[in-house]
């Protein structure tokens, strides 16, 4: 999900909570956000929010209940305050932020004053680049985007010595996103990723004995449980997807591109390894897609319109974050309870071919202008640590970036869908090239979705597109 739409959903799913904002205009923002009205009751409860005509459930979690605070902390630190910014002033988090910083102020002696950032990712990080840029101490920590620390790396405090050993826990996927010339700018904090969703009773029925592990496998299954199905509904699609000219297009392309061996757009030593012949046969193989297995106009899909297909009982298979689990699993939001299930995306069968899952997430970067560093470090070392993940992930189905959080059986009786997404972090997630290309990412990103789109559109073939966007992404990196 592209960071500027979590956002949006960020603030709608705030102003139900605070109960500011009538039925009638949280349903139009609804629609704005392409979420149909029977999604909006899933919504609101995938984010803790109950629909304003609800009351909470029984026994419902108290905010920061599940919170164990980690040994080891440094209690020589007391009385020091720093601020930390993390999410926007809306956010349904912040009671939950509130007992965790009781409990590290408990603990530590250290306050945390909450600073709330901008709703808008984009926003956000002009924001921070106009304070970091001026060499601001006021702000101690900083929750940055998976895809900014290059943009912001030469304002961070280097986290691989005080923090080495607990970074050695995470994910090495996102901790190598994170560092950037060997220095380690943020402390993966929660994470996400594509998956594949893929309807079980549709295999059952057609004979097909397990979920697809090759795009080829996908194919045929898509167009036997189209063919199929569309006897009795015309409008069923075998697999659908965000093919629109946005970022969330990047994410699923280099899926595509990296699965088959093609490389990373450009790799970590800042080669633009677009242009191979792995990479041009993938999008080929996505091109073919269109119109065949895929609506037509996938190539105008973000992820609502995924949703809107595949929830309703209109797709077989379907690409998309791990929010969409959930949609499936309320009889308000889907026609799908107990039929569906996920697994890492589809390898392709180039050389080297691999699963391939786009990274998203979130992380947290001390400032190296604060002038409490030691109180900040401490800070990220708790919040990032695995007892709290356990609780993020417990209290706010967050997914955490240590594989053993995923392994406890307080985390699988919350949420037996996060347990399952642990193979997916270990061995499929990539990484999109933002690291190396630091400031200039948005553009190396805007110059690969724009042409890979008309690729799936059929207004320029593989290689001519190929070729174009090797040259773009060159002419970019020169600029570093």
């Amino acid at each position: 999900m592209s960071d500027d739409r979590k956002q949006m959903i960020n603030e709608f799913v705030a102003s139900a909570m605070y109960r500011n904002t009538s039925r009638r205009e949280l349903m139009r923002r609804a629609g704005l956000l392409g979420i149909s009205a029977a999604a909006v009751p899933f919504v609101l409860r995938s984010h803790g929010v109950h629909a304003q005509d609800a009351t909470p459930a029984a026994g419902a979690t108290t905010p920061g209940s599940t919170i164990v605070v980690p040994a080891g902390l440094r209690t020589d630190l007391s009385g020091q305050s720093i601020n930390a910014v993390l999410a926007a002033a809306a956010s349904p988090d912040i009671p939950w932020f509130e007992a965790a910083h009781a409990k590290f102020a408990e603990a530590t002696g250290i306050t945390v004053n909450f600073i709330p950032g901008e709703e808008s990712a984009t926003d956000r990080l002009a924001i921070y680049n106009q304070q970091l840029g001026a060499g601001s101490g006021d702000n101690d920590v900083y929750q940055i985007d998976v895809i900014w620390p290059g943009i912001v790396a030469q304002h961070a405090t280097d986290l691989s010595q005080a923090l080495g050993d607990l970074a050695a826990q995470h994910f090495p996927a996102i901790v190598e996103n994170n560092t950037v010339n060997g220095a380690l700018v943020g402390m993966p904090w929660y994470t996400d990723a594509g998956l594949l969703y893929w309807r079980t009773d549709l295999l059952e029925k057609y004979g097909i004995e397990a979920a697809p592990t090759t795009w080829a496998e996908l194919e045929t299954a898509a167009k036997t449980i189209q063919d199929g199905e569309r006897a009795a509904n015309p409008d069923f699609q075998g697999f659908v997807w965000q093919g629109l000219a946005y970022e969330g297009l990047t994410c699923n392309a280099l899926e595509w591109q990296n699965s088959n061996g093609g490389g990373n757009i450009i790799e970590p030593d800042g080669t633009v390894s677009i242009n191979n012949p792995q990479a041009i046969a993938a999008f080929e193989r996505a091109a073919s897609w269109v119109g065949n297995i895929s609506p037509q106009d996938v190539t105008t899909y973000k992820e609502p319109e995924t949703v809107n297909v595949f929830a309703p009982g209109n797709a077989a298979f379907a690409r998309n974050w791990p929010y969409m689990w959930a949609i499936t699993q309320t009889t308000e939001g889907s026609t799908l309870v107990g039929k569906v299930d996920v697994s890492p995306l589809p390898k392709g069968d180039g050389p080297d071919a691999r699963n391939a899952d786009t990274l998203g997430g979130w992380q947290l970067m001390v400032s190296k202008y604060s002038g409490k560093q030691d109180a900040a470090l401490e800070y990220v070392k708790y919040m990032c640590s695995p007892e709290i993940l356990k609780s993020r992930a417990i209290e706010r189905s967050l997914l955490p970036t240590i594989a053993s959080v995923y392994d406890d059986p307080d985390v699988a009786a919350a949420s037996e869908f996060i347990p399952r997404l642990k193979d997916v972090f270990q061995g499929g997630a990539v990484a999109r090239p933002s690291t190396v290309s630091g400031e200039l990412y948005n553009s190396v990103s805007t110059a690969y979705f724009q042409r890979v789109n008309q690729i799936l559109t059929g207004s320029a073939s593989a290689a001519d597109a190929v070729a174009d966007i090797e040259s773009e992404l060159k002419d970019i990196m020169s600029e570093l």
